[in-house]
C-alpha cells in the first residue's frame, strides 16, 4: 500500500467483513451475515440512501427471501404499491406481456416501494444485532494489500480525515461504476445495448390507471410510465447515443414526442421545465470474468451490470448476497474465508446472470430495436405472438421476471 503523509488514517477499525455499498445487495447481504453472528462493517459513500431514479421493484423472489428470515409482513405494512401485470400498446392494439397474478406463488405481484425506504427497514433490522456496524459518508479510496492479499480499505470521510478499516474480507457492492472493482484491476467485459432512457417524473391524477406497467410503442417513439404513488415514473427509450441531437432540439420536442406516444400524458408535460429533471441512464450489459481475488469479492452490479428490461437488477443483486452468505457465514466466523470459497459463488450465481443477460439481449435486439424503428408501424415479432398466446406457455415471461434462472434461497434461516 503507498500512502502518502496526508492519507495517513487517523483510525483503524477491524472487522470480518467490510462491505463497500449501501445498496440492496450490499445492505442484504449485511443483514444476513450480522443474523449469522459475522462482524460485519458497512461503507456507504453518502450520508443517506435517498436517490432520483433507483429501482423500487421488488420482486416476488425477493419478498420470499424476506418471508425465510420473517421480515416479509413488516415490509408489507409499509405504504406501497403492487406491480400485477405488464402491459404493450401500440396501434390502438393492447397487449398483456406478463401477468404475475396467475402464477401460483406466495407473493404473486412486484411490489412497489421507495428504494430509501427498503433500505432503511434492512438497515433498521440489522442494527438489532450487534455485530453490524454502519459508516455513511465513507469514500473509499484505496484497498489495502499485503502480499498479494486484500485485507481492508482506506476511505476518507466527508471532513476529508482518512480511516483504515482491516478486514478478512471486503465485499464490492458499490454499482455499475464500481470503485472497489477499478481499484482491484478487475475489468468488465461489456456489451453495448442499442439504447438509452431518459427518466423524469410527472403528476398523478386520481383517475389514472394502477397496478401495471404500460409500455407505449408509437412511430418509433419507445415509452412507459410506472406508477409511484403520488406521481409516475417515466421511462422515454432513446436509440444510444440520440440525447445530445434531443437536447439541442429542446424540451418542447420531448413534450411533444412523449405526447404522441403516451397522449393521456400530453396535458400534463408542462411539469416538465428543466433539463435538470431528466436523468439519463446510459443502458449497459456487462460481467466481469472472474468475481474475486485473495481477500476480496464483487456482487451485484459491481460484478454484472444489467440491462433494465424486466428490472431484475436489484433481485440478482439480493441473489448473489443470499449465496454470498450462504457460503461465507462459517469461514468467516472461523476467519478462514478461501479463494475456492469465494469461486464458488461466482459458480452459483454465474449462470443464471448470463441466462438472464442472454434473455435482455434477446429482447433488445428482436423487439426494442424494433420498437425504435422510426415511421413503421409495430408489431411483436412472431415468437412473442406464439409464446403470449400459448397457455403452457404464457408465464413464461411472468416467471422469468419474478424469479429469473435458478433463484437462491437462504440456507438454514
Amino acid at each position: 500500500m503507498n500512502s502518502s503523509d496526508s492519507e495517513t488514517p487517523m483510525d483503524f477499525r477491524k472487522t470480518s467483513c467490510c462491505i463497500v455499498g449501501g445498496g440492496p445487495g450490499g445492505v442484504f447481504l449485511a443483514l444476513l451475515l450480522a443474523r449469522k453472528g459475522v462482524d460485519v462493517t458497512l461503507l456507504e459513500l453518502h450520508d443517506d440512501f435517498d436517490r432520483d431514479f433507483r429501482g423500487d421493484t421488488i420482486h416476488p423472489s425477493t419478498l420470499e427471501a424476506l418471508n425465510q428470515i420473517g421480515l416479509a409482513e413488516g415490509l408489507l405494512r409499509l405504504p406501497h404499491g403492487k406491480l400485477n401485470s405488464l402491459q404493450l400498446h401500440s396501434g390502438g392494439t393492447t397487449t398483456t406481456l406478463a401477468t404475475f397474478s396467475r402464477l401460483r406463488i406466495p407473493f404473486p405481484y412486484i411490489m412497489i416501494l421507495p428504494q430509501s425506504h427498503f433500505l432503511e427497514y434492512l438497515i433498521k433490522e440489522a442494527e438489532k444485532y450487534p455485530t453490524f456496524h454502519r459508516i455513511m459518508g465513507a469514500n473509499v479510496q484505496r484497498l489495502v494489500q499485503k502480499e498479494g492479499v486484500i485485507n481492508g480499505v482506506l476511505y476518507r470521510s466527508q471532513d476529508g480525515v482518512w480511516h483504515q478499516v482491516t478486514a478478512g474480507l471486503t465485499i464490492g457492492a458499490d454499482g455499475r461504476f464500481s470503485k472497489v472493482r477499478t481499484l482491484a484491476d478487475l475489468e468488465p467485459i461489456r456489451s453495448h445495448p442499442p439504447m438509452d432512457v431518459l427518466w423524469f417524473r410527472l403528476p398523478k391524477k386520481a383517475n389514472d390507471f394502477h397496478d401495471q406497467l404500460r409500455f407505449y410503442v408509437e412511430g418509433g417513439l419507445f415509452s412507459f410510465a410506472i406508477d409511484r404513488g403520488a406521481e409516475w415514473q417515466v421511462g422515454f427509450v432513446l436509440l444510444k447515443g440520440s440525447f445530445a441531437e434531443l437536447k439541442s432540439a429542446g424540451l418542447d420536442t420531448l413534450r411533444g414526442k412523449l405526447g404522441k406516444v403516451i397522449p393521456w400524458l400530453a396535458d400534463r408535460t408542462d411539469a416538465l421545465g428543466d433539463w435538470k429533471q431528466v436523468a439519463v441512464l446510459s443502458v449497459e450489459s456487462s460481467i466481469v470474468k472472474k468475481w474475486h481475488k485473495p481477500g476480496l469479492l464483487l456482487i451485484g452490479d459491481s460484478a454484472h451490470v444489467m440491462s433494465p428490461v424486466g428490472g431484475v437488477g436489484i433481485s440478482y443483486a439480493i441473489q448473489d448476497a443470499i449465496e454470498a452468505a450462504n457460503v461465507l457465514s462459517e469461514p468467516l466466523k472461523k476467519g478462514s474465508v478461501t479463494e475456492m470459497d469465494l469461486a464458488e459463488i461466482q459458480k452459483r450465481r454465474e449462470p443464471s446472470v448470463k441466462a438472464i443477460q442472454k434473455f435482455q439481449g434477446f429482447i433488445q435486439d428482436r423487439v426494442i430495436q424494433l420498437a425504435l424503428k422510426p415511421n413503421q408501424p409495430f408489431q411483436l415479432p412472431w415468437f412473442a405472438r406464439l409464446l403470449l398466446s400459448v397457455p403452457i406457455l404464457r408465464n413464461i415471461p411472468a416467471k422469468m421476471i419474478a424469479y429469473g434462472t435458478n433463484p437462491a434461497r437462504i440456507q438454514n434461516p
